[in-house]
């Protein structure tokens, strides 16, 4: 009986989400577009096949118990944006259509807004619901008594909002209180106590038994997850391939190499460059043109290679802030006399950055990333700081999780570029749009407070 409970409701969620928000698109797209004089059965074929082929490329509908709310916006931005291009997109290829950019506008505005809520609604909901009825849960076994085995079982007693209830732990190598019983015993405590999940460390069992564990689980509709040990290796994200039928583990690359994240990044960095481009620089540069002129002879804008993507160099533009110089390789360092008047305080604002928006629409750079270092840091730190060749895996940005959280300017000791390397790679391997934001909006407002090492 308890085994049919668990689980009773949860295999509606997505498909009432999938039904809420194909209604959702397919009701405001009647209102918003009803004098666009658009063949709506060819517009809802149209519109409810890209939604669906878009959901699955990015996994728009992948969502679980243990999913946070930043993966959710995550997801549901870059299906809103990808949505709207090829809403966009429709128009051209009906001749009789209106185009109209502020009925999209508003269609997809309110599509997400309601979807937005909906979904929120709809998670905080299932959170709470488990927590305070106790229903949905699903009954865990772990098999082993390692430490990563206990803290996974402190984190089922912690987080009721996961929805999992511990039954016990399973061990032929350890004997104490805390052994609920054998690995040979498993299989009759499962079938007794409903056991929906059983967790295993594969240090603590043998082939034999895992076989056997894993036939068990599929004769029975239960499920088998794995541990992993203490290697740092097997704590990252690991996809299985299969040569013909030979299966083969191998490391993930993380979600900004998938195809739907790089052009949904590089659809926002083109936006916000423009933006910036249109309304800031068009009147910043002349002024700021003039006034490096007045203070030093030589060129406005100063360009120097930098090692980007796969560490292929690209010419990074600045505005100049020094004084013609040969010593370009060498980093600015405090009261700089190379550093002019105007150069200081545009560094203290960072102002000299924003010609790098050129690079960004040029695709050489993105708005958020790590920093682009020079040449001569490459060479001295790329064998002597761990994880310094992963921030070559992205496109470096004008402004990165290190230097909102002041790892920037000299670098004084190894210590400095350490921190640095470890937000950036934190930054690589945890990306998401609101995290982008955020430094965004940090950067911001540390040009108008002004940096320490900022100089």
């Amino acid at each position: 009986m308890v085994a049919k409970q668990i689980g009773r409701y949860s295999k509606y969620i997505r498909p009432i989400s999938i039904l809420f928000d194909l209604l959702v698109i397919s009701i405001l797209c009647l209102f918003f577009f009803r004098n666009l004089n658009l063949n709506l059965t060819y517009y809802f074929l149209y519109q409810t096949s890209i939604w669906g082929l878009i959901a699955l490329s990015i996994k728009y509908y992948d969502v679980y118990r243990f999913t946070t709310p930043v993966e959710i916006l995550s997801k549901i931005a870059r299906q809103s944006i990808l949505f709207l291009l090829f809403v966009i997109v429709f128009f051209p290829f009906s001749k009789e259509a209106i185009f109209s950019g502020s009925a999209i506008a508003y269609f997809v505005t309110s599509s997400f807004v309601l979807i937005t809520c909906f979904k929120f609604l709809l998670f905080y909901y299932l959170k709470k619901y488990r927590i305070i009825t106790g229903s949905n849960f699903r009954n865990a076994i772990i098999i082993g008594y390692t430490p990563e085995a206990v803290n996974l079982k402190k984190l089922f007693e912690t987080r009721n909002d996961y929805g999992y209830r511990f039954l016990g732990f399973f061990s032929d190598k350890k004997a104490n209180a805390n052994i609920t019983g054998k690995v040979d015993e498993i299989k009759e405590f499962v079938l007794q106590k409903g056991v929906d999940e059983i967790y295993c460390s594969l240090n603590e069992i043998t082939n034999e038994q895992l076989k056997d564990l894993v036939e068990f689980a599929d004769d029975n509709r239960k499920t088998i997850k794995f541990i992993p040990d203490t290697k740092e290796i097997f704590s990252k994200n690991l996809r299985i391939d299969y040569y013909e039928v030979f299966p083969v583990l191998s490391l993930k690359k993380t979600i900004l190499h998938e195809p739907s994240t790089k052009i949904f990044k590089r659809f926002f960095d083109i936006i916000f460059s423009l933006l910036v481009m249109i309304f800031l620089l068009s009147w910043l540069v002349p002024i700021l043109a003039i006034l490096i002129k007045i203070e030093s002879r030589g060129p406005i804008f100063f360009k120097q290679g930098r090692p980007g993507l796969d560490e292929e160099e690209f010419f990074c533009y600045k505005f100049r802030s020094m004084r013609v110089n040969k010593t370009t390789e060498k980093e600015a360092s405090k009261n700089d006399p190379r550093v002019t008047k105007m150069g200081r305080f545009m560094r203290k604002t960072s102002i000299d950055e924003l010609p790098q928006f050129l690079n960004v629409l040029k695709g050489e750079m993105s708005v958020v990333g790590p920093r682009p270092h020079l040449w001569s840091q490459n060479k001295v730190y790329g064998t002597r700081i761990k994880k310094y060749m992963v921030r070559h895996y992205v496109k470096p940005g004008i402004t990165g999780l290190a230097q909102v959280k002041g790892y920037r300017g000299e670098i004084e000791t190894d210590d400095d570029m350490i921190n640095r390397i470890k937000f950036d790679v934190y930054y690589i391997e945890n990306w998401s749009l609101i995290l982008d934001i955020k430094i965004i909006v940090q950067t911001v407002i540390n040009i108008f407070k002004g940096e320490d090492k900022a100089y």
